[in-house]
């Protein structure tokens, strides 16, 4: 490395934000721009560790450790340390097809596994990538890379999200004539409608969705397939078609006033609230936080973005309610490294609520009793209880309710954001492909479902997952189509 000293001699710097009251005003991205100096300094603390655990990419108890795509983290930190920041997004680029979406919404699980982190606090390894590739695109590095040859092929991808994208990306550069569909107005998928503007600006999505176009993918918006393409049509007309379509099938909260006007799922929530910024057409009633009581139930990710969401639109109250106690300071003892941590942290909306309101907006170990509407149907408040959480001999968990902790919030909009099932079926039923467990039954490395010619990657064929593994999965599924298609493979 380039200093072997260096995660001695500087503290972790973490990313630089906008105050939370002054970032609350707009939608633009929360964090700003890092300085240079300070990028160096956090890249020297890449230790000279021998077996960088930081780009392993495995599964530990279910949850990611290490980088699922393989990144040369110490290659690139120690080229960013030296200044060498070309060839450090050359190195980028050899595994990770958008540095620029991970670098901002993936949860960092190489940093979970850094072998700093045994010590003292991980690399800011993430914040390190996201500067790469944005001095890449500000320095005029990253241009079309326009295939040579063509192979004849042609293959169809449904679905524009992180791994469709990433299959169809590797696919053309192999060669390939590649054609993305996708059924909304806009191609990115979750990238685009899922993930709010303050963490992935539509811009940078759009500049990517406009290199690959240059690149010479083709992108069919506003086309449902088994709708206004059906899938016989493009089993008869591609030589190969990728299933990506994602886990959308969203976890429904089965309980007393669930019908009450008011209550939503987050995803349709987070959807509407970016095609509003976008300007686009809706056209379903407007879902809109102002003045109103919120309440999010489900601790995670989307949840956390549902509280930022509903304190831009000026929301009167926001709560939001996990099943979990809350996390520890620190690492448990059944929390090793290089697992991801299991820590508490400060997410970027709970910072805003709290500068908002005074107070972390979260609540643990709540259990949600029912739903009571006004005469009119008119969700007005929300009945809940607190849990214990308890285990057996073997390990086994449960949770029990505490008696006399009921209490009554008041409620103008719940967003349930407990998370999803699976993927949805009846584009799947019509291609005849096989499912298990709600997913494309597939398996990884192979990817071929039971329908010759077809394949699936991503959540589809995994379920909810994290945004590195949907590129994982479709760089992968590309190598296996790109051999089935040519008898060998070109790409890495």
């Amino acid at each position: 490395m380039g200093k072997p000293t260096g995660f001695l001699e500087f503290p972790r710097e973490d990313t630089i934000e906008r105050k939370p009251l002054h970032r609350l005003k707009d939608w633009k991205e929360y964090t700003e721009k890092q300085p240079e100096d300070m990028l160096k300094r956090q890249s020297a603390r890449c230790m000279d560790c021998g077996t960088p655990f930081c780009h392993i990419g495995i599964e530990i108890n279910g949850a990611a450790s290490g980088c699922p795509i393989n990144n040369l983290i110490p290659e690139w930190n120690d080229l960013v340390y030296r200044g060498k920041w070309k060839e450090a997004l050359d190195r980028l680029l050899k595994t990770n097809n958008f540095p620029e979406f991970t670098g901002r919404v993936c949860p960092a699980p190489c940093e979970g596994s850094c072998t700093v982190e045994l010590a003292g606090p991980a690399v800011t390894i993430k914040n390190i990538e996201r500067a790469i590739i944005d001095k890449g695109f500000e320095n005029g590095w990253i241009k079309p890379r326009i295939p040579k040859k063509r192979t004849g092929k042609r293959i169809a991808i449904v679905g524009s999200g992180p791994a469709g994208l990433a299959a169809a990306d590797q696919l053309n550069q192999a060669g390939h004539s590649v054609t993305v569909f996708e059924r909304d107005n806009r191609a990115g998928g979750l990238l685009t409608y899922g993930i709010p503007n303050m963490k992935l600006d539509k811009d940078i999505v759009k500049r990517r969705i406009t290199l690959l176009r240059q690149e010479g993918i083709d992108f069919v918006l506003n086309t449902e397939i088994g709708k206004d393409v059906m899938p016989e049509d493009l089993k008869a007309d591609f030589d190969s078609v990728i299933l990506c379509t994602g886990a959308q099938k969203q976890r429904d909260l089965i309980l007393e006033g669930r019908e009450a006007k008011g209550v939503h799922f987050a995803m349709k929530y987070l959807t509407q609230s970016t095609k509003r910024l976008l300007n686009d057409k809706i056209s379903e009633p407007l879902i809109d936080a102002k003045d109103k009581n919120v309440i999010v139930i489900g601790g995670g990710d989307t949840g956390a973005d549902c509280v930022a969401t509903a304190l831009r639109q000026k929301c009167k109250s926001v709560v939001q309610f996990g099943k979990h106690p809350k996390l520890p300071d620190v690492r448990s003892k059944a929390n090793m490294w290089p697992e991801q941590p299991y820590i508490f942290t400060m997410d970027y909306a709970y910072e805003e609520a709290t500068a908002q309101f005074g107070s972390d907006p979260r609540e643990y170990s709540v259990q949600t009793k029912k739903l009571v509407a006004d005469e009119n149907g008119n969700l007005k408040e929300l009945h809940t209880i607190q849990m214990k959480r308890t285990s057996d001999e073997k390990g086994n968990l449960s949770f029990e309710e505490i008696p006399g902790t009921e209490k009554v919030w008041p409620a103008d909009l719940v967003f349930i954001a407990i998370g999803f099932e699976g993927t949805e079926q009846p584009v799947l039923k019509q291609f005849g492909v096989e499912t298990k467990n709600n997913k494309v039954d597939a398996e990884h490395g192979d990817y071929k479902t039971n329908v010759d010619g077809v394949f699936a990657a991503g959540d589809s064929r995994r379920g909810q997952s994290l945004i590195v593994w949907a590129i994982q999965e479709g760089r992968d599924c590309a190598k296996e189509v790109d051999k089935q298609l040519m008898g060998s493979t070109v790409l890495p």
